[in-house]
């Protein structure tokens, strides 16, 4: 994995990982009301600090970087492709966000913004065996590199459908510098 941290923030790499990302859109929220339950599509959404969405069943832990799921719908695209099918609904990956016209894995090792809360990138979201019952014969394998990210929330914030997704360009907070210093 690389760490930018280690990186000479001069370099060309460094210079291109840090470059300007177009911002995206959110598409689409789901809400999974209990765990094995079809998700709730909503067009509004309440992401609550160290839990995830208002309302999730899983929110994972305080500390946890699996709080919000993200997709985007090119990854939808390549996955129908995959399967043969004309197209995948969101809801059959269980991924909370739906977004277009930006890159996730490009958001690796930063935050960003949807609506009015502030996330993180904390993973690729790989995918459950239950893909194979719910996309049929080679449903696991047709979202292998492509069933989107994790992400942990830093601050509160409402979500719409229709809102940015964007990289956050403030500056890191002490608390936040020092616990990323922690994690080197």
């Amino acid at each position: 994995m690389l760490n930018r941290a280690l990186l000479n923030p001069g370099s060309p790499l460094a210079r291109l990982l840090n470059a300007p990302m177009r911002a995206g859109m959110l598409i689409w929220i789901g809400i999974r009301p209990a765990r094995r339950q079809p998700l709730v599509a909503v067009s509004t959404a309440t992401v609550l600090m160290g839990n995830g969405l208002a309302g999730d069943h899983y929110r994972g832990r305080p500390q946890g970087g699996r709080q919000v799921t993200l997709i985007g719908t090119e990854d939808l695209a390549a996955i129908a492709s995959f399967l043969g099918r004309n197209y995948v609904k969101p809801e059959e990956l269980r991924r909370n966000l739906l977004v277009s016209g930006i890159n996730l894995g490009a958001l690796k090792n930063r935050r960003f913004r949807v609506g009015t809360a502030l996330l993180e990138y904390s993973g690729e979201c790989h995918p459950c065996s239950r893909m194979e019952e719910i996309l049929g014969v080679g449903g696991y394998n047709a979202v292998r590199g492509h069933g989107g990210i994790t992400a942990r929330v830093l601050a509160d914030g409402d979500i719409t459908s229709g809102d940015p997704v964007a990289v956050d360009q403030s500056p890191p907070s002490c608390s936040g510098a020092a616990a990323e210093f922690s994690r080197i």
